[in-house]
């Protein structure tokens, strides 16, 4: 270890105990900032990564995970990691879409929106691209293992029923990134607000319809103001990783690192399916008024999908001109994006979930 990485992680003081400092305590633990409370889907995920990296190292590496924002908020994560003010962190593009610009391919529309096809697709392209991994390394992070949103569908209030992409002209429509950028485009009018508001919006007629997720229908008991769900299956927020401190990913023997990168590859599987198993019970269950009102499941058309997906055309020439200006090939990082994402769903359609395989 260098003189000034040394300094450097004695001045955070983030990792606990590192062997190479005291050799008589094997034991690392890694102060992690999460912005989001102990609760749903990906709290659950992050939880499996850290019980499991702590179980396969025999206890010598353990996270000490800070909920809820109590270390730092999503805007702030990057750059408390890359400072050492956290060891790891969730991160997503959205906030730093000039940092994050590699991690942004993950945010654009495509059709292959299935949450485990996402993730893996983006798991093996932030692992193994080396102009991607540049990236990570100029902000002082590496990047760990990927989350997502899932599947985006929108949900509507009153007598608002969404078929097509045609019906959100003239409608009051809450959603962000490039998805509110593309439905401005088609004559709705947009709102934006936190998601916490979206109940309130909907109950008001502040909005007609909100792009959200399954699993969040739930958890913030929006069934009880809707009255349709649109199936759009409209691409995944897959922008969304967890990092580390380049500084501390340094400090870890080449055990370490291949067990954090092997665990973090079993959390996309165990995240996948938790996620698939939610929101497909949300949409089983949205029908019969448990949830709320008897809210109609309208499943979108491959056909009104595919004009869906027509929009995203010029935003992934948009994304690939912004990765050129930074110096790295854009178009070569997009065709290996869509091949992974090609490549995982044929396995997808070919031998179903690996949690379901023999």
């Amino acid at each position: 270890m260098n003189i000034n990485k040394m300094y450097r992680s004695l001045i955070v003081g983030s990792v606990l105990s590192l062997t190479t400092l005291a050799p008589a305590m094997a034991e690392t633990t890694l102060r992690y900032a999460e912005a989001t409370p102990n609760r749903g889907a990906r709290a659950a995920a992050l939880q499996y990564f850290a019980d499991q990296l702590k179980d396969q190292s025999g206890g010598d590496m353990q996270l000490d995970i800070h909920w809820g924002g109590a270390l730092l908020k999503y805007s702030a994560i990057l750059g408390g990691v890359s400072s050492g003010t956290a060891d790891m962190g969730t991160v997503l593009s959205a906030y730093e879409p000039q940092k994050m610009r590699a991690l942004s391919v993950g945010d654009i529309p495509v059709p292959q929106s299935d949450a485990w096809v996402g993730m893996r697709a983006m798991y093996e392209l932030m692992t193994t691209n080396e102009q991607l991994q540049q990236q990570f390394d100029k902000n002082d992070v590496v990047y760990i293992t990927n989350y997502t949103t899932s599947e985006m569908q929108f949900e509507c209030a009153g007598d608002v029923r969404i078929e097509k992409i045609e019906d959100f002209a003239g409608k009051k429509i809450r959603a962000s990134a490039i998805y509110a950028k593309i439905l401005d485009e088609v004559g709705a009018n947009m709102v934006n607000f936190v998601y916490s508001e979206v109940y309130q919006a909907l109950d008001t007629g502040l909005v007609d319809c909100s792009g959200g997720y399954l699993y969040a229908m739930r958890a913030f008991k929006t069934p009880e103001v809707t009255t349709s769900v649109a199936l759009m299956n409209w691409g995944q927020i897959a922008g969304f990783a967890m990092v580390m401190n380049k500084w501390t990913w340094d400090e870890l023997s080449a055990e370490q690192q291949k067990l954090m990168r092997k665990v973090g590859s079993e959390m996309v599987d165990f995240y996948a399916q938790k996620l698939i198993s939610d929101n497909q019970d949300v949409t089983e269950k949205l029908p019969t008024g448990e949830l709320g009102n008897k809210v109609e499941v309208i499943k979108w058309s491959e056909a009104n999908r595919a004009k869906l997906f027509a929009q995203s055309d010029k935003y992934i020439d948009a994304w690939i001109g912004d990765m050129n200006k930074a110096g790295l090939d854009g178009k070569a990082v997009w065709d290996e994006y869509q091949a992974l994402l090609h490549k995982y769903q044929a396995e997808l359609d070919e031998k179903d979930y690996p949690w379901n395989r023999s």
